[in-house]
């Protein structure tokens, strides 16, 4: 059997072995090796770049109702940039016809051409093009209505009155449509082509040498939920946002990479909002912002690794609640369910739900060693059974409740005060939205006063000696890269509050620990002191 220090030494090994490969992949990724026989002036065995040449470009997007086109016929042609210079910026907005077939909830696509200028791209065989869906399937928005008066800021969506059902997904609309071209002159290994580029690419034979032609690419991140509009059969034309920027090789490799994970999420069940949640992260922030976070990212999931296992053994071991505030215990626990239900509720990110529903359980089951409890099955009625406290731990219950007593004068008229005025003046999906985000709000405005027991405990006590100082130190680390995920991760604003109200508690827990110095002859968290220890020791030998 491994020892604590043990495993926590091998889970940081781990990690840092982790973290090392994932720095060598990264490295791969970004860093392509060109031709050595380029640098020799040797022409075989390389890949050179058609756009050296310089030839005179020409951009063209069509919209069709099929996936594949031939010919002309049923194509409309929606943006032609003549003189097309791959290395300008530019953004355009066009007004696209939306076809009968598209507005029965079916699908448009983009055809992106890239030709020789004044030939037409089914007519140039030097020709590059790509194609992109237009639309999306999504379950529109639940409306929301003043639950006094019935009243709402718009009329339900037609697609949703057409459907009959809110949980049916319907036809979206992408208002934006992100281009790249890969400008750099760079010459490719032929023997060992990255793989991730290779399928964007496409060679022709000119002479002895092989190039390849300009790589097309669209920027499939950059199409965000919020951008999406509704398809009703009403609409006939709608607005189309086409953009265009210059990419370098190691950033089109990265995005690559970077769209094939949230496309592979996507398959494992992740929904489009929560694969929008992971495109937030990539497209709102710069690269080395995304390095940063990248690395923050992995600290974090080694504090919570160390912090659930701390906090598990401190729970799992413990005997005694002296100095321990039920009421918290009791409050943690309805605090985090009441915010796991919020945030299923608002349908956030699986990002963020799941840690939460995680947390939920755990807070339960500490409530059931805090009130030591036990359940003992009758057939298939539960039958619940609470342990006695000892005269100490009474003494900490009388702290306990003096401490919630005086709260209480503060609490309840705030928390009723701010459910009842936001019922006369938000608007809410139903009942049950309501209650749900009248609880979150008390509990993310006023939850930490709950907090405030335990400090009253630990200064009627003039001890910190029987909190979880392991797991609260793992804990504070996580909540200071809380602070940072809160601007990166899409979150409800009384969420990304929360976090920062957090740390100031912790603040005031190092202060309590600062003040009170240890005792040995106090009982620590596992209901034992040092001289009982050093005692039993002692009549073992």
């Amino acid at each position: 059997m491994l020892s604590r220090s043990s495993f926590t030494s091998l889970v940081v090994g781990v990690f840092a072995v982790y973290v090392a490969h994932t720095c060598w992949v990264m490295y791969g990724i970004v860093y392509t090796r060109p031709c050595p026989a380029a640098a020799q002036g040797a022409t075989g065995g390389c890949v050179w770049p058609y756009l050296a040449r310089r030839p005179k470009l020409q951009l063209s997007v069509y919209t069709t109702t099929r996936s594949s086109i031939g010919a002309e016929s049923n194509i409309d042609l929606i943006l032609n940039v003549e003189d097309f210079d791959i290395e300008s910026k530019f953004e355009r907005t066009v007004n696209v016809s939306v076809p009968k077939k598209t507005r029965n909830n079916g699908t448009l696509y983009a055809f992106i051409f890239l030709h020789h200028a004044g030939v037409l791209p089914w007519h140039d065989g030097k020709q590059v093009h790509i194609v992109s869906p237009l639309t999306t399937y999504m379950v529109p928005k639940p409306e929301e209505i003043n639950l006094l008066t019935g009243e709402s800021d718009t009329k339900q969506i037609e697609a949703e009155k057409q459907t009959n059902a809110l949980d049916e997904p319907v036809s979206h609309w992408r208002s934006r449509l992100t281009l790249n071209v890969m400008v750099e002159d760079f010459v490719f290994d032929g023997s060992s082509l990255p793989a991730d580029v290779h399928r964007y690419m496409k060679m022709v034979q000119l002479g002895k040498t092989v190039h390849y032609l300009p790589i097309l690419f669209i920027d499939q991140l950059s199409n965000r939920v919020k951008d999406l509009m509704v398809i009703n059969r009403s609409t006939t034309e709608l607005p189309l946002t086409v953009s265009y920027d210059k990419i370098s090789l190691g950033k089109l490799r990265f995005w690559i990479h970077m769209q094939d994970a949230v496309y592979s999420l996507q398959q494992f069940g992740f929904s489009e909002k929560d694969a929008d949640e992971v495109k937030g992260i990539f497209v709102d922030t710069n690269l080395y912002f995304l390095a940063l976070t990248f690395f923050v990212a992995a600290f974090h999931l080694l504090f919570d690794f160390l912090a659930f296992k701390n906090d598990i053994s401190f729970w799992k071991k413990k005997r005694s609640m002296i100095g321990m505030s039920t009421k918290a215990v009791l409050w943690r626990c309805f605090s985090t369910v009441v915010i796991f239900l919020f945030l299923l509720d608002e349908q956030t990110s699986l990002l963020v739900l799941i840690p939460a529903g995680i947390g939920a359980v755990i807070e339960l089951w500490k409530v059931k060693k805090a009130l030591k409890m036990t359940i003992k099955w009758q057939g298939l009625r539960p039958r619940f059974q609470f342990g006695t406290y000892n005269d100490s731990e009474k003494k900490t219950e009388e702290y306990d409740a003096q401490a919630m007593k005086y709260l209480s004068y503060l609490l309840y008229p705030l928390c009723i005060g701010g459910a009842a005025y936001s019922l006369l003046n938000v608007k809410y999906k139903s009942w049950y939205s309501w209650l749900i985000n009248s609880f979150v709000n008390g509990v993310y405005a006023f939850g930490f006063l709950f907090m405030l027991p335990q400090l009253f405990v630990n200064y009627k006590m003039k001890s910190v000696a029987h909190l979880p100082w392991k797991a609260f130190t793992y804990k504070a680390f996580n909540t200071f890269i809380d602070d940072i995920f809160a601007f990166i991760i899409t979150m409800p604003t009384s969420h990304r509050l929360a976090c920062f109200r957090d740390d100031v508690v912790f603040l005031v827990y190092l202060y309590q620990r600062w003040l009170y110095p240890v005792d040995k002859s106090r009982v620590n968290e596992y209901g034992e002191s040092y001289e009982e220890k050093s005692k039993k020791k002692l009549k073992a030998q």
